[in-house]
């Protein structure tokens, strides 16, 4: 990933900013990707945790959520969120999207949120979610829409349309996939290992 297009880990009270639960619900979010009790999931590029939280009760005590960021500080951030309060089934991972370090076929969803606009060899995440989801696991991708002001996000420029997210995954090998927007900002593209 290339770091110049990274979100800053100095900014990261952002992440946690208040408005952001009006314009981005993650109990919205967490609907949409179906996430059910006992299942492993992989959230990649973590940030503060604003999924990772809202994901580890949604799996519940069965269940567990890999919480991965490349910027150990995100992690830090995560952490104390950690101490205070009960997420035993969250561990914290500190890798790329392109190199996660988790076992193969040990994931039933790999998530990324805000972070498809930043990774500059996209195959190759896909590749690495191919490889540790399950038979039958999902991906999730929610970015950025290009069709409204930024007001929250990078700038149109940076961004990338749902389309061509779509296509990719295609491309990758997974089917059954489909697009909807989230939020007020979002939009929220998926799709599923079927081999």
């Amino acid at each position: 990933m290339t770091h110049d297009k990274r979100f800053p880990a100095s900014q990261a009270e952002r992440l946690d900013n208040p408005e952001r639960l009006v314009w981005l619900p993650p109990a919205e979010v967490i609907g949409d990707l179906a996430v059910h009790t006992g299942e492993t999931v992989a959230d990649v590029g973590a940030g503060t945790g604003y999924f990772s939280l809202p994901l580890s009760s949604a799996v519940g005590a069965a269940g567990k959520v890999y919480a991965i960021d490349g910027q150990s500080e995100m992690l830090d951030w995560i952490g104390l969120k950690l101490e205070r309060a009960e997420f035993p089934n969250v561990e914290l991972i500190h890798a790329e999207a392109e190199q996660t370090g988790l076992p193969a076929s040990s994931c039933d969803f790999f998530f990324l949120a805000n972070l498809w606009h930043e990774i500059e060899d996209r195959t190759a995440v896909l590749l690495e979610a191919a490889r540790v989801l399950k038979r039958g696991g999902r991906i999730g991708i929610l970015d950025w829409r290009t069709d409204v002001e930024p007001v929250a996000g990078p700038p149109l420029a940076r961004r990338i349309t749902a389309a061509s997210a779509l296509k990719e995954i295609r491309l990758a090998g997974f089917e059954q996939v489909a697009c909807a927007e989230v939020g007020r900002f979002s939009w929220l593209v998926q799709g599923e290992k079927v081999q």
